[in-house]
């Protein structure tokens, strides 16, 4: 038995004729240029197109009308359009046509296929066997459609998470903000918005299983965010103002329940992602110090944990607490300062504290209220006792040094 016989003997049982599968493969061109021609008629926008994506489409309508005749001899193999037509212009045309455009295209083709297709038929049989095949064909199509813009569309977020890690990471080593913001920019980012960085221990060892937990969570406040897990840390930095109410610091509370067991701290809010390296910088001292604070809230700021991050030897701790609470106070004069000190020295116990300067208890409660109001510390709370004390030791070190 020959080749030829043996071809010709499969279409015969979908009811076809060779002659038929002769003229349909002489007729592919034609045919491909009718359903492209009927897209710019029917399609405003497929006209708009530039002329070589509007080409990508005939090449692939033109693959297609070829595979059909191929598909009709032997319908038990995949369309040729899977591996052939398929393979590069999806990439290209999926920047251009979306989904439901490709959609409305591969609709379009087949309906002028299924108008033209049953001039070639030679009988009734015929006619019912070519609608039936360019229905089922127009089905693998649609698959083969939607599995393409799929493979794209994981590419192209893969190729995002790569992006968002380099930014992320480029935050956190400080690099210049040109490369940082454009590469920000690339993924939507808004560079004018405020930024703050969370850090912490992930959740789960699986990286996607983590972002996907984070962006949850992220889109149920309504807040963009920039994420990358570092090994055995989770850096998130959150667009938007975080700082100065109850509900943003419910903002961060919210996202924080993304992170895995242990403390997560944050960073000081900046005005811009430009800056967003000096509050990652913070968040990362801060988590790196935070051990020495057992009992520290989730999240917990970084500036709350000026005196275990000067005591870790972070030198910015340091400044800012001789900037913010000793300067203030020995600049407030002798008598403030010194009420402080003995204050703290006294136990916190007020009483002691007055008869030690011979003054009334009033007048120690009054120095203390000033000097709350110049640092922000209450001395009559245990941890902003603790903050002052830290603060004025590392004040009298740096004055000793030279270095105030």
């Amino acid at each position: 038995m020959s080749q030829t016989n043996a071809r010709r003997r499969v279409p015969e049982q979908h009811g076809l004729s060779g002659k038929t599968l002769r003229q349909l493969e002489r007729a592919s061109g034609r045919l491909a240029s009718a359903s492209v021609a009927a897209m710019e008629e029917r399609l405003p926008w497929f006209g708009r197109m530039p002329a070589d994506q509007r080409a990508s489409v005939l090449l692939i309508t033109q693959t297609a009308a070829a595979s059909f005749v191929d598909w009709l001899r032997d319908s038990n193999e995949a369309p040729k359009l899977t591996t052939e037509a398929f393979r590069g212009a999806p990439t290209e045309l999926s920047r251009w046509i979306s989904l439901r455009q490709a959609v409305g295209l591969v609709r379009l083709a087949i309906e002028v296929f299924e108008e033209q297709l049953p001039d070639f038929a030679a009988d009734e049989a015929e006619r019912a066997a070519l609608l039936e095949g360019i229905l089922r064909y127009g089905r693998e199509i649609a698959f083969t459609t939607a599995n393409s813009y799929a493979a794209a569309a994981e590419a192209r977020g893969a190729w995002d998470a790569r992006l968002e890690a380099l930014v992320v990471d480029g935050i956190v080593r400080g690099d210049a903000e040109e490369s940082v913001l454009s590469r920000a920019a690339a993924l939507g980012w808004d560079p004018a918005a405020a930024a703050t960085a969370l850090v912490g221990k992930p959740r789960s060892d699986d990286p996607p299983t983590v972002v996907f937990e984070v962006r949850a969570r992220a889109a149920r406040i309504g807040r963009p965010v920039l994420l990358s897990v570092q090994g055995s840390r989770l850096v998130v930095v959150v667009g938007g103002p975080t700082e100065g109410s109850p509900k943003d610091q419910e903002i961060l509370g919210k996202l924080s329940v993304a992170f895995g067991d242990g403390p997560v701290v944050a960073g000081p809010t900046v005005p811009s992602l430009a800056e967003a390296h000096h509050s990652a910088a913070e968040a990362l001292s801060g988590l790196r110090a935070v051990v020495g604070w057992p009992g520290a809230p989730r999240p917990v700021r970084s500036a709350d944990l000026l005196p275990e991050r000067a005591l870790s030897g972070d030198a910015e701790a340091e400044r800012m607490l001789v900037e913010q609470i000793a300067k203030p106070l020995e600049q407030a004069g002798p008598t403030l300062l010194e009420t402080v000190e003995t204050y703290l020295e006294s136990g916190g116990v007020l009483e002691t504290c007055a008869r030690t300067l011979f003054v009334h208890p009033n007048t120690v409660r009054y120095r203390l209220r000033r000097a709350a109001e110049l640092t922000g510390r209450l001395a009559s709370d245990p941890r902003d006792a603790l903050v002052l004390r830290i603060a004025l030791t590392v004040g009298r070190l740096a004055r000793a040094r030279g270095l105030w």
